[in-house]
């Protein structure tokens, strides 16, 4: 991939990343877990306790050796969700951050979620570094939706029903 060359349209498209997938459960179960910073950093399953903490306003979640940074942009319960994904993903040379959104979306049944990851293009001068990250979380997100899916489904099957 490093000495594969863009156009600049195929660039801008490789910018970002965009996933979705349904889930049969209520939109507030999902909401519960995509306000979660960092919720997707596991290793394919959701950690129902993760090791979270707060740094002013950046949530530190703490993975196996590594520290993984987030912001929070906005939140518009229970539909939109949106972090800043900052530097320091055990990278050299990275800078910048990505943009994490969720979306939310009933439909009969339970909901879709969608996410579009963007920013890429911003986290390293060298292009073939961008486009390699870019690779990593465009697999990574189906893995991390699968996840999302199997956790929310689950507790939403636990919950008592009223």
């Amino acid at each position: 991939m490093n000495d594969t060359a863009y156009t600049d349209a195929e660039l801008a498209e490789l910018d970002r990343v965009t996933r979705r997938i349904d889930i049969d459960a209520p939109a507030a179960r999902v909401w519960d877990l995509v306000v979660r910073p960092g919720w997707y950093i596991n290793d394919g399953v959701v950690d129902p306790e993760p090791d979270l903490r707060h740094e002013d306003d950046v949530a530190v979640v703490r993975h196996g050796s590594a520290e993984f940074r987030f912001r929070t942009v906005e939140l518009d319960e229970p539909r939109y969700a949106a972090f800043r994904w900052l530097t320091g993903r055990n990278q050299e040379g990275a800078k910048g951050s990505t943009l994490v959104e969720f979306w939310i979306d009933e439909r009969p049944g339970g909901v879709t979620l969608r996410v579009v990851e963007s920013g890429f293009s911003r986290l390293f001068d060298e292009q073939s570094a961008w486009v390699r990250e870019r690779e990593i979380n465009d697999k990574g997100w189906v893995e991390e939706l699968a996840a999302a899916k199997t956790f929310a489904e689950q507790t939403a099957a636990a919950a008592p029903r009223s």
